[in-house]
């Protein structure tokens, strides 16, 4: 007879120790990290881009694949260079107050010099250094002996002159950059009538002083360039389709490069910025998306299935944004993100599934060059699709989520596309097939998702629940016709645990599957449990208390294997093992220690597999199984009687620590055990008792109810709920 830690092993797993979520954690962020670095930082697929800079030498023909108009920001730089050059510098008016300070200057110098003449004590050469100390003008040393040799009559004449010649030429606009052409039109205004010493003398002293009167504005030639190149419209290039942009062996110049990058024939050069950007973002969303899981789900961590197929979907959906966006028109709109959010959404959990849209929803934009329309396309479409896909119980559900996406994506298609003046008639159909495209496409992605990955990972679906529920699967059709007792048990059971867990908000579909299955394993040996023994007929009356143990506690492996053979799902196959956690066969125990001894019996030897619950549904239905067994094996005469066998059942199990391991609260066992009396009311209620000779034979199919052969104080609440056994102690 195998011991109890192997009947263990076969369902329990070893507890997971502390650092292999943490190792589990780190392995898939990092691979997601570095895949999606590198998808983003290199050509996925073969291209025919070039990699050509200005000034590198053409390595072949390269021609227009299309005809294409575009803007050419080359051209247009040109023609509004040319515009702004064609702006001639602007000066201000001429400054009349320089004139002014110039003639007053101009008349003491004048004075100066009177005086210098008059001075009958100073040498020639005193007076010619007192002439040459004159501040502000330079006189040549033959002008300077003029001016000290002429006669009074003609200095005077000089002198008036001066100021006349001084105040004309300072009336004219004089720039500072032509001030010497100013001085060159100096002779033309002095009067014919002097002589040429005085005109030289004239002349010598008014190129002294004349200044620039008018200024550059620097502010007002600068606003007169920029309207010009304002007034520029920007130029378009037109390339025919199968015209040469570059040729064999010609240099690159700015405006190939500019063809070439407006038709995505060219390939910048790797720097390192860009793929440090790429590192960046890469590791940002990976962290993001690490946070958001240790916060709202930490238990995914230790699920590894789930966690691959959160890595897998992640970086199949990265590479198809690669290939599927950048440089692409129409494309990138059929690119199906609300299927990711919607089979991430209907596969383990909603908020995660918007989460990965948001997230992906920033690499559309990223690898579209910053295209914030697509992002918001992207994310609202996948919001959309989540929140429709939130009740999955018939097919009908997957179209019309493809519905409300395609329904999201043009309303966002109409926000961001109609104030755009440029586009066509052919671009509207383009956008319009690829946001109807999108929608289907991601329905249609959803549902095979659905089913495939659901099956591949281990996950239940709603849909494989709905499946199973139905009388028509082969195991209910085996439970039926091999062990009725135990099915219509069954379909009992899967009515109290469902109506209790719609009470207290649990999985209320898992809950009836559940229950449904739990007890499949008694296919294999019927005739050993009680519910589907003849009258009168006890096998176990034959055998040791060890081996009818071992018989009733091996249901539980039995119905695992079974389990497995019909590949039932895992949160199905959960409520097979722990639907009696790791409680012991109480009957059977009691009577090996009746005939050995307490001492000599080890209780671990009837005791059940396990695991205790792990979820409030297997929970349920633990509860609802004992609850069913002790009421149907006391036959309480009254409903006081019953509501207190019930809350007794619910109190012992608490209290032996059989739902230490679930998320049951005191409120919810108060509920469920309300929901437990009030059905049981119905099933168990008082009979009345027929006259003798009145009372009816029952006819075929009527409910009989197999009373078991021990006392009605051995299956009594008060003591170990085991007693009651599932109706599987013998008769």
């Amino acid at each position: 007879m195998p011991t109890n830690e192997t009947k263990h092993a076969l369902t329990k797993e070893q507890p997971e120790k502390k650092w292999q979520p943490i190792l589990r954690a780190l392995f898939f962020g990092l691979a997601f990290a570095l895949v999606t670095t590198l998808a983003l930082g290199f050509h996925l697929l073969p291209t025919t881009r070039v990699t050509l800079e200005v000034g590198d030498v053409c390595p072949r023909d390269i021609r227009a694949p299309e005809r294409k108009t575009f803007i050419s920001q080359i051209r247009t730089e040109e023609a509004r260079a040319r515009a702004e050059a064609m702006v001639s510098d602007i000066y201000d008016a001429p400054d009349q107050s320089v004139a002014r300070q110039q003639i007053d200057r101009a008349r003491l110098i004048l004075d100066f010099i009177d005086s210098v003449r008059q001075d009958g004590y100073g040498s020639q050469e005193e007076r010619t250094r007192w002439l040459n100390a004159i501040e502000d003008i330079t006189l040549t040393p033959t002008v300077v002996s003029k001016i000290l040799a002429m006669s009074e009559e003609n200095w005077q004449a000089v002198k008036k002159e001066v100021i006349y010649v001084l105040d004309q030429a300072m009336r004219a606009e004089i720039r500072e950059g032509r001030l010497a052409e100013a001085k060159r039109t100096i002779p033309t205004l002095v009067s014919w009538d002097l002589s040429d010493d005085q005109v030289q003398v004239v002349v010598s002293l008014v190129s002294e002083l004349i200044r620039p009167n008018t200024f550059y504005n620097a502010e007002r030639t600068a606003a007169a360039k920029q309207a010009a190149r304002d007034a520029v419209p920007p130029v378009q290039r037109t390339i025919e389709k199968g015209e040469v942009i570059l040729r064999e062996g010609d240099l690159v110049t700015p405006l190939a490069v500019e063809a070439l990058d407006a038709y995505h024939l060219r390939q910048p050069a790797a720097d390192w910025r860009d793929m440090a950007s790429v590192v960046i973002f890469a590791v940002g969303i990976t962290t993001v998306l690490g946070l958001y899981i240790t916060a709202f789900h930490p238990a995914l961590w230790r699920n590894w299935r789930q966690l691959a197929l959160i890595f897998l979907l992640g970086i199949l959906f990265v590479l198809m944004a690669k290939v599927m966006i950048p440089g692409r028109v129409g494309l990138p709109y059929l690119y199906p993100l609300p299927a990711l959010a919607m089979i991430l959404g209907t596969l383990l959990d909603a908020r995660l599934g918007v989460l990965v849209a948001a997230l992906l929803s920033l690499l559309l934009g990223y690898v579209g060059d910053g295209n914030f329309a697509l992002t918001a396309y992207g994310f609202l479409g996948s919001v959309v699709g989540v929140l429709s896909l939130r009740r999955v119980e018939r097919l009908s559900t997957f179209f019309w989520a493809g519905v409300y996406v395609a329904l999201t994506n043009l309303l966002a298609v109409a926000v961001f596309r109609l104030p755009d003046r440029n586009l066509d008639l052919v671009g509207i159909g383009i956008l319009l097939v690829g946001c109807v495209g999108n929608g289907l496409l991601s329905a249609t992605l959803t549902l095979g998702g659905y089913y495939l990955l659901g099956s591949i990972f281990d996950i239940t679906t709603s849909l494989q629940l709905l499946e199973l529920a139905r009388p028509t699967h082969p195991l209910m059709r085996q439970l039926l016709l091999k062990a009725p007792g135990t099915y219509h048990h069954s379909i009992l059971l899967s009515n109290m645990a469902e109506q209790a867990a719609e009470r207290i908000g649990a999985d209320a579909l898992l809950t009836r599957v559940g229950a449904f299955y739990h007890d499949i394993g008694k296919i294999a040996r019927p005739y050993f449990f009680v519910e589907n023994q003849v009258e009168g007929v006890n096998v176990h009356s034959r055998l040791d208390p060890y081996t009818s143990a071992e018989i009733i506690t091996s249901h539980v492996k039995d119905g695992l294997d079974l389990a497995k053979k019909y590949r039932l799902p895992r949160k199905v196959r959960a409520f097979i093992v722990e639907h009696h956690g790791t409680g012991v066969a109480s009957y059977f125990y009691r009577q090996a220690v009746e005939q050995e001894g307490e001492e000599n019996v080890n209780p671990d030897e009837f005791r059940y597999p396990g695991p205790k619950p792990q979820s409030r549904e297997t929970a349920i239905v633990m509860l609802a199984d004992a609850c069913e067994a002790a009421v149907r094996a006391a036959r309480p005469a009254t409903s006081e009687e019953l509501e207190e066998i019930v809350r007794q059942i619910i109190l012992n199990r608490l209290l032996e620590g059989d739902l230490d391991e679930c998320d049951l609260t005191l409120r919810d066992l108060d509920q469920i055990r309300e929901v437990f009396v009030s059905i049981l009311q119905g099933l168990f209620h008082p009979r009345i008792k027929y006259p003798p000779g009145k009372q009816p034979q029952l006819k075929a199919g009527e409910n009989q109810i197999a009373l078991p052969s021990v006392a009605l104080d051995e299956a009594a609440p008060s003591e170990s709920q085991e007693d009651a056994q599932d109706d599987e102690q013998p008769r």
